[in-house]
């Protein structure tokens, strides 16, 4: 289905239809899109009209009210040809330049963009998390502890440094761990993390088979140093609990449904994965998304690079009567400006 379809008619009535139901969520009857659509037309026209866009599949009528409400296919139509998009407000933009800051980490960028997603649009907001193989190891450094313990220093990508305490077997004094870390930087520095894990076990069995014990030390300290105990969150979700402002009691156990997808993230990480390989902004209303689980929300995402590669997608999740018209131009700045911080 296409607006060219449709009269010039039916898609004023649409638009005003849709227009109204995302910003009161009731359905609309026909009096109200009379005032609304501003037409030299009766409001039995507009029934009319109205109920050819039910036949069509745009609209539905609930059993309770005279009135319609837009169906997925209905707001579909209404974003792909009769949305107007808005500036973005001024104020979200001097938001999103002044904390989207090139100075900070990979990390905390995604965690920024995330709660200012949220924030700006008032939905739930989510980045997914710059997946290993997008993190290059730039320099490791071993220090000395008391005991068998190390303080590792790595230096990933350009400007991320992690710190983490690693035991060993036997205590290494200053010069070993510095020998340890030039061999170490001078055999993988600039890799891609993934890589040089693989590596790394690769050559341990290869040193063991030599008993080069030297090499063997080495390679265990970086070893221990690249392993992550807790797996990385692949995914930040923040805001979720403004989901809770539009629900009516009765979606109250479809929006627990959606939270519980957040948890297992086996859902949502298949649509984010599609998302990553697509370019600019996605829309995906109700079960468009695959899932059903998101048949009352819109899930809108647009991926961010470091201007070589994709690195991950960010994106918000709102009930399908979103402000598409505000909420898709900050997915899209948003996504840039995260890009542009992550390139410098």
């Amino acid at each position: 289905m296409s607006s060219a379809d449709l009269s010039e008619r039916a898609r004023i009535i649409l638009k005003a239809l849709v227009e109204r139901h995302i910003r009161d969520g009731q359905p609309v009857g026909s009096q109200t899109l009379l005032e609304e659509a501003g037409l030299p037309v009766s409001a039995a026209t507009i029934r009319n009209v109205m109920s050819d866009l039910e036949e069509r599949g745009l609209l539905h009528s609930p059993h309770t009210s005279a009135g319609r409400v837009p169906t997925a296919q209905g707001y579909r139509l209404f974003v792909d040809r009769l949305l107007q998009m808005q500036p973005i407000d001024e104020h979200a933009v001097s938001a999103l330049r002044e904390q989207l800051n090139p100075d900070k980490s990979a990390t905390e960028l995604v965690q920024t963009a995330s709660s200012l997603l949220s924030a700006i649009t008032a939905q739930a907001g989510l980045v997914t998390v710059p997946r290993p193989d997008t993190h290059q190891l730039r320099q490791v450094e071993f220090l000395p502890l008391s005991g068998n313990r190390v303080l590792v220093i790595l230096v990933v990508n350009e400007r991320e440094v992690q710190n983490r305490i690693i035991h060993t077997q036997r205590p290494f004094t200053e010069a070993e761990l510095r020998e340890a870390a030039a061999l170490v930087n001078q055999r993988f520095a600039g890799q891609p993390l993934s890589r040089v894990q693989s590596q790394i076990l690769r050559e341990m069995q290869e040193a063991r088979s030599r008993i080069d014990s030297y090499l063997q030390a080495a390679l265990d300290l970086a070893s221990k140093a690249l392993d992550q105990d807790e797996p990385e969150d692949e995914y930040l979700v923040a805001g979720e609990s403004r989901l809770l402002g539009n629900v009516s009691p009765e979606d109250l156990s479809r929006l627990r449904e959606l939270f519980d997808a957040f948890e297992r993230k086996k859902d949502l990480l298949h649509l984010l994965e599609r998302c990553s390989k697509a370019n600019g902004v996605q829309i995906f209303i109700g079960e468009e998304a695959g899932f059903e689980v998101f048949g009352d929300y819109s899930v809108i995402t647009a991926p961010y690079t470091d201007g070589a590669r994709t690195l991950g997608v960010l994106g918000v999740i709102g009930p399908t009567r979103m402000a598409y018209e505000r909420v898709i131009p900050v997915v899209d700045i948003t996504a840039r400006m995260l890009s542009s911080a992550l390139s410098h």
